[in-house]
């Protein structure tokens, strides 16, 4: 049982940095030579302690064709004036306000697709509110969306912590993608089962948008991201996923209680709400993360380094990952709380799917 679960762990090893080859850079492509009009659209409910800080960032944007769309989703703590006030220093900007929530639908994905219908950019540049990137990022992704043929472009961003189970949880999306997700069928082929998407950041040719059937299409969708992405696949677009951490941070959360709230919505909807996956995921990181720890114990107390072994290896794992993604790599050593963390958020999830559904921003899912 040892040998065979060394074995799986460096064979693990070896497929992570394999893996991780096919993720493009978005920092390393760039042009000066398109011209055309990129609408930067995003949702804000509740964002008042985001919206200067987004807004100063907006206005270093370098590429010139840009109009800028911001939509106020009934929000209750002054973001809408906050909004105004600051916008009127950046041009080009449009200030709208979300109507009533249609029943049935997921609050983000109708104020997007708001947004969509007001926007007139060649390109739609869906961005958070809590999403800030760097000056030449339009710049990078007309490039890469001309030399790929990509029709739509997303990626995870550097994800700066400021709590303990943001700590622990945060760094487990991008440990998620390079662990579980076949990058090559994701990024080279229109297989739409391997696709992955972050909702902080995506990039559509209005094309691409417009035949995948836009967010009406994933109207009922708690991961409308990953959705998105399957239908521009199925539409016969090309989807790209990419390292954008150099360009890119999302301050996701500010408080445990958000991050928690936040996983446990997306975490069992993520999997297709499938109990069989969501076993699976458990029986996976149970093994291969968290029982290594306790053998590492067992191997110092008896000095028996062979028990020791696994532990290592799941750190050189989450170590390559977290130097990609851009955590702190201390975050490394922590790997087997990260998965604990993570299986009681899944369990949590699962809960809350059986009985009283999901609460964001206000909101209740089911």
């Amino acid at each position: 049982m040892m040998t065979l679960l060394i074995t799986c762990l460096g064979l693990l090893f070896i497929w992570v940095v394999v893996n991780s080859f096919f993720l493009p850079s978005l920092h390393k492509y760039t042009t000066s030579a398109h011209k055309e009009k990129i609408s930067i659209l995003i949702p804000l409910r509740n964002e008042a302690s985001n919206v200067a800080s987004l807004v100063d960032n907006l206005k270093k944007q370098t590429y010139p064709a840009v109009e800028y769309l911001f939509l106020d989703d009934h929000s209750t703590d002054g973001t809408y004036e906050l909004l105004v006030n600051h916008c009127r220093s950046l041009k080009q900007a449009t200030i709208l306000k979300g109507v009533d929530l249609p029943e049935g639908w997921v609050g983000k994905v109708h104020a997007c697709h708001q947004l969509s219908e007001h926007a007139s950019g060649d390109y739609l540049f869906f961005l958070d509110a809590d999403i800030r990137i760097a000056p030449n990022t339009v710049k990078h992704l007309l490039a890469i969306a001309s030399a790929k043929k990509a029709g739509l472009i997303s990626g995870f961003p550097h994800f700066p912590v400021k709590t303990w189970l943001s700590t622990l949880l945060i760094p487990m999306q991008s440990f998620l993608i390079y662990v579980h997700l076949p990058l090559f069928l994701a990024n080279f082929t229109r297989f739409s089962s391997a696709s992955a998407a972050h909702g902080s950041f995506m990039f559509f040719s209005r094309n691409a948008y417009n035949a995948a059937g836009g967010h009406s299409s994933v109207f009922n969708s708690l991961t409308e991201d990953v959705h998105l992405m399957r239908n521009v696949k199925k539409a016969g677009e090309r989807g790209l996923l990419l390292n954008n951490t150099k360009v890119a941070s999302c301050f996701m959360y500010e408080t445990n209680r958000e991050v928690w709230e936040g996983f446990t919505k997306n975490s069992f909807p993520g999997i297709g709400r499938s109990y069989l996956l969501a076993g699976l995921v458990i029986l996976f990181y149970s093994f291969f993360f968290i029982a290594p720890f306790f053998m590492a114990i067992a191997g110092f107390v008896t000095a028996t380094f062979q028990l020791i072994l696994p532990y290592c290896l799941t750190v050189f794992i989450s170590l390559w990952i977290d130097i990609h993604s851009r955590q702190k790599l201390w975050h490394c050593f922590l790997i087997p709380l990260a998965s604990i963390s993570l299986l009681l958020v899944l369990l949590n999830s699962i809960r809350s799917s059986r009985k009283n559904g999901f609460v964001w921003k206000g909101r209740h899912y089911q």
